[in-house]
């Protein structure tokens, strides 16, 4: 029987098959195919499951998945954990401050996004929260991610502002939602979908940084059509499965400019007649893009994402 995995909770996972929903664990055998990561099974598989006599059942296989969203494990490096599968969009929650969201983060999850050929709508958070110089930073923001192709939100989920664009914009689609732990995620899908009545918390004042409230990953249907996947917030956006010469396919103005090298297999750093680095000199590149192309370069031991990414 096939089914939708639309939840995870650790070993279980609820699978829609049917016209209902089945407790699953994934079956012994199935863990050991070589799979380098810590969660075989994800939100938005199509899985093949066998019931048995007691109500659960066991997952048997996976669909192939038409894309997915991945980051390095932050416990342990040499494996991936995929956010979510068969995605039409991912939404990365963004706020400039209470908590902050660094370009670093931003830049390596719009590369992973881009790697794995997955629209990304930019939301801006906490917009009533912003002073006179955060505007001015995150009228930047909006200004660099837009001229590159990013859409932008701004909006405040306490208020309600912009909600309806958002809503729209989810409007049958099968939609990630990511970010830090505190930017406000739990925040929109209650503004989304009021029944939902997920729990929030506050920002630890003394860190500046978000608490934990979503603890697993849920796949929640939309009024209009489609899905929103709530998943835990990430500290940390460690890039995998990333070769060195693949790294500038994935920030489109760094590609573009790339084209125009002297030698084809330019990586962007001390080779004469350089495009890029003449295009970042000139403004044409953002300077905090190309640093965060060469962290990802640079990122080699899988351990430098941790430090504030």
């Amino acid at each position: 029987m096939l089914g939708l995995v639309i939840r995870n909770t650790g070993s279980w996972y609820t699978v829609h098959a049917d016209g209902r929903t089945v407790e699953c664990k994934v079956k012994g055998s199935f863990r050991l195919k070589g799979i380098r990561s810590t969660n075989p099974v994800v939100i938005g598989d199509r899985v093949e499951i066998e019931e048995n006599s007691e109500g659960t059942a066991f997952i048997t296989g996976i669909e192939a998945r038409r894309n997915y969203m991945i980051r390095r494990a932050s416990n342990l490096s040499k494996q991936s954990h995929i956010l979510a599968a068969n995605l039409d969009l991912a939404v990365l929650v963004i706020t400039v401050n209470y908590p902050e969201t660094t370009t670093v983060f931003i830049d390596r999850f719009l590369a992973t996004a881009e790697a794995y050929r997955i629209p990304v709508q930019l939301v801006f958070n906490k917009i009533d929260r912003c002073d006179d110089d955060d505007r001015e930073y995150l009228d930047g923001l909006v200004n660099l991610y837009g001229t590159i192709g990013y859409p932008c939100l701004k909006m405040c989920a306490v208020s309600g502002a912009n909600v309806d664009e958002l809503r729209q914009i989810l409007s049958g689609k099968v939609t990630l939602l990511s970010g830090h732990s505190g930017v406000g995620k739990t925040t929109i899908v209650n503004r989304l979908l009021p029944e939902a009545n997920l729990r929030t918390a506050g920002i630890s004042e003394y860190h500046k940084k978000g608490v934990h409230t979503t603890t697993f990953s849920e796949m929640i249907p939309l009024p209009n059509g489609g899905y929103l996947i709530d998943t835990p917030g990430i500290k940390g956006f460690g890039t995998i499965e990333m070769e060195g010469a693949e790294v500038a396919h994935y920030f489109p103005e760094i590609f573009k400019f790339s084209a125009r090298c002297r030698f084809n297999n330019c990586t962007h750093r001390n080779e004469p007649g350089c495009s890029v680095r003449k295009a970042v000199e000139e403004h044409y590149i953002s300077e905090s893009r190309y640093k965060s192309y060469l962290n990802i370069l640079e990122d080699k031991d899988g351990n430098k994402y941790r430090e504030a990414y």
